[in-house]
């Protein structure tokens, strides 16, 4: 395949322009996306090319806009919705985790909902408590959702264009500070599977497994490991629901040493349920226990001192490998 370089902005807008022109029931909403064209500039000049009926600035009204989605998924079309910030989901928990995730199963598989919900999350742009969460446990905890978290442009533009064919809701969380990241994709059409990790460097010491912008982060600290003969591996899981088990457990039986690097708050993080899992399902393999390197148990600082404390850096993920492996 040829290759291109460009930012991971615009390659979700790239997914989400081909998956436009070939679908013509979807359409996309949320606050600015039409006129403004998203205030990460992901839509801009989506309104002149399909008009306000398929591109729909909404009020600021997270429940009554994700309810519309909900009802016209149901009724055959294919909604795009995006939140501002992934904080502005608790706002549309009723039509997202009662309603979306729910009603394939209460009725029986009559009734898909082929919705899909975008949302920038993350710390590092000094946007404080009520902007810079990582909310990907919570979301991962209700049943009917599937959940992707997308580290790089190609998997970003792959993982939006699988969304929008899956006939489930699916929540594709994206970091905010990986945006304006400029990598290579694939010129022609291609898709990313919605399930299956990847392995983003082999090792035989440890296994850190992560997705978002922390995958880059633990891509950085198994570079300084190296260079001191620490061999790690790096697991992007891409997807969090439904979580690629095999992956894991391949990787977990290679290396038998594990951490989980997440960027969101420690308590009652997906992280530690990912831990638990591991240390039910594959105890065996372990050769020491799961540990988890997570952002502080504090509201997200707007102090830039405070906030880059606030969420693991390479240099914490190198510190916990070596605390796991006793170096």
């Amino acid at each position: 395949m040829s290759k291109k370089k460009i930012t991971v902005s615009k390659a979700i807008r790239e997914g989400l322009h081909e998956e436009m022109l070939r679908d013509e029931n979807m359409f996309i909403m949320g606050e600015d996306m039409a006129v403004m064209g998203n205030v990460f500039a992901i839509t801009t000049g989506f309104l002149d090319e399909f008009g306000p009926n398929r591109v729909i600035d909404t009020p600021i009204s997270e429940e009554g806009f994700m309810g519309m989605a909900v009802g016209a998924a149901m009724r055959g079309m294919h909604p795009c919705v995006e939140l501002m910030y992934d904080d502005f989901v608790t706002e549309c928990a009723d039509p997202l985790f009662n309603q979306a995730a729910k009603l394939k199963y209460m009725s029986g598989g009559q009734c898909s909902i082929p919705l899909v919900l975008r949302m920038p999350m993350g710390s590092g742009r000094r946007n404080a408590g009520q902007h810079s969460q990582s909310l990907e446990g919570m979301v991962c905890h209700f049943p009917g959702l599937k959940v992707v978290a997308p580290c790089s442009a190609e998997d970003a533009k792959g993982l939006i264009k699988s969304a929008m064919r899956d006939p489930d809701p699916v929540v594709v969380f994206e970091h905010k500070l990986l945006y304006a990241k400029k990598e290579e994709i694939p010129e022609e059409e291609y898709l990313t599977p919605i399930g299956k990790a990847n392995v983003k460097r082999e090792g035989k010491d440890l296994t850190i497994i992560t997705w978002s912008r922390e995958v880059n982060f633990a891509m950085e600290a198994a570079e300084k490991l190296a260079a001191e003969g620490i061999d790690v591996e790096v697991l992007d899981l891409r997807t969090l629901v439904p979580v690629d088990w095999d992956a894991i457990r391949a990787s977990v039986s290679k290396t038998h040493n594990v951490i989980i690097v997440s960027e969101e708050v420690k308590r009652g993080s997906y992280a530690g349920e990912l831990s638990a899992e591991i240390s039910e399902e594959l105890f065996d393999e372990l050769d020491s226990p799961v540990e988890r390197v997570c952002g502080l148990n504090i509201v997200s600082p707007f102090s830039p001192v405070l906030e880059d404390q606030n969420f693991p850096h390479p240099d914490d993920i190198v510190k916990a490998v070596k605390r796991v492996l006793n170096k």
